[in-house]
């Protein structure tokens, strides 16, 4: 379709030439035809030729119209706009020029040198529309603010850096340490909670788990302790993505939709968002650079929940969910106990606590028979031995 647009501009433009022309052509020959015949065979010559011209040039012309194509789209709206309003701008001045020049009546003044002017200021005005947008997008806001009355005030420019909405999701929230973040000021924008991560938090609130049940209600907690205190604007979003099951993509998703940056403390999760190009702020990065909150010393009271990977090690939980891997835990099990921390290890997946059962403790729980149970088996294996 479109080589069939430009065969016919060229004949278009052959009619045209030969129609102005080959008159003259004639009036050097000495032909003398009927006016009616040789308007005719004008445009007919001009169109043949050109046509001709056309099987020849049709794809040059193509090649060039579809890399014009791609260089404008590639261009923000900016970027062609303030560019074709100096070019015009340039070309006014151009002939605002020309007038006094096309009066002089002298070869080349009066008929070159005003398209040259024009090209040239032409050519200038899209360089300086086009170089300096930042300057051309700072002067109309300082004219809008001026119109509006705000003399005096500094524009103030959001840059690729800054997002206006800071995405919770769900493991943020059950963490609690995003209240003492946003307590401190250090977020700013607006806290936008979707509605996907508050039914998430409801479900682990309502499981028949009681860890999942504490974490679950510390998260819905910390959503309300955000909202009732005010510190910083917090919304919620009430679309979802029903075309996406999983809620780190709906997160992923909103922030793209959004504009907006995720906060989160799931290592996973910001691996993911990180190969989606999303931004993401992790609060486990933050807290790297930062004193941790026990330090060796320290007793803590835990319930020791599951075994651990080594032997004899008991693995605990703290109620924003940080693993306490208790020494000799194994023998605590399902028991409240207190526990002194040795170490604390501070890696990207989350904080891992290193502790010990306190030694009055260990003797007052190793007078029950069926924890005592691991300790008479390994006796017997040394007398058999022996």
């Amino acid at each position: 379709m479109l080589k069939r647009i430009i065969r016919l501009i060229y004949v278009l433009l052959g009619a045209a030439v030969g129609f102005y022309y080959l008159p003259l052509l004639w009036d050097i020959l000495n032909w003398r035809i009927n006016i009616a015949v040789l308007v005719f065979m004008d445009v007919a010559i001009g169109a043949i030729i050109f046509w001709l011209l056309s099987l020849a040039l049709v794809k040059p012309t193509v090649k060039v119209i579809h890399q014009v194509e791609h260089d404008l789209t590639s261009k923000s709206p900016i970027y062609i706009f303030f560019g074709a309003l100096l070019t015009i701008l340039g070309l006014v001045l151009a002939v605002l020029i020309s007038i006094p020049l096309w009066r002089t009546h002298i070869p080349v003044i009066n008929n070159v040198l005003p398209i040259l002017l024009m090209v040239v200021f032409s050519y200038y005005g899209f360089q300086i529309g086009t170089s300096r947008l930042d300057e051309w997008k700072s002067l109309a806001l300082a004219r809008r603010n001026k119109e509006n009355g705000d003399k005096g005030s500094v524009i103030k420019r959001q840059d690729d850096n800054y997002h206006h909405y800071k995405i919770l999701d769900t493991n943020i929230l059950i963490d609690g340490r995003i209240y003492d973040l946003v307590k401190t000021g250090f977020l700013e924008g607006t806290l936008l909670v979707p509605n996907f991560v508050l039914y998430e938090l409801q479900y682990i609130a309502d499981s028949g788990e009681s860890i999942k049940r504490v974490r679950g209600r510390r998260g819905l907690d910390i959503l309300n302790k955000l909202r009732k205190e005010k510190i910083v604007p917090i919304e919620m979003y009430d679309g979802d993505f029903e075309d996406i099951p999983e809620v780190d993509s709906k997160l992923i998703a909103l922030a793209k939709k959004v504009d907006g940056v995720i906060v989160t403390n799931d290592y996973n999760l910001n691996k993911v968002i990180q190969f989606q190009n999303v931004d993401v702020l992790n609060i486990n990065n933050l807290a790297k650079s930062l004193r941790p909150r026990v330090i060796p010393g320290e007793t803590l009271k835990v319930v020791v929940v599951k075994k651990g990977t080594e032997r004899q090690q008991g693995v605990a939980y703290l109620d924003d969910g940080t693993m306490v891997v208790v020494e000799d835990g194994r023998y605590f099990m399902n028991d409240p106990i207190e526990v002194e921390v040795t170490s604390a290890l501070q890696t990207d997946a989350g904080r891992m606590i290193f502790a010990r059962p306190l030694h009055s403790q260990r003797g007052i729980n190793s007078q029950n028979p069926a924890k005592e149970a691991p300790t008479k088996a390994k006796s017997k294996q040394d007398k058999g031995k022996k």
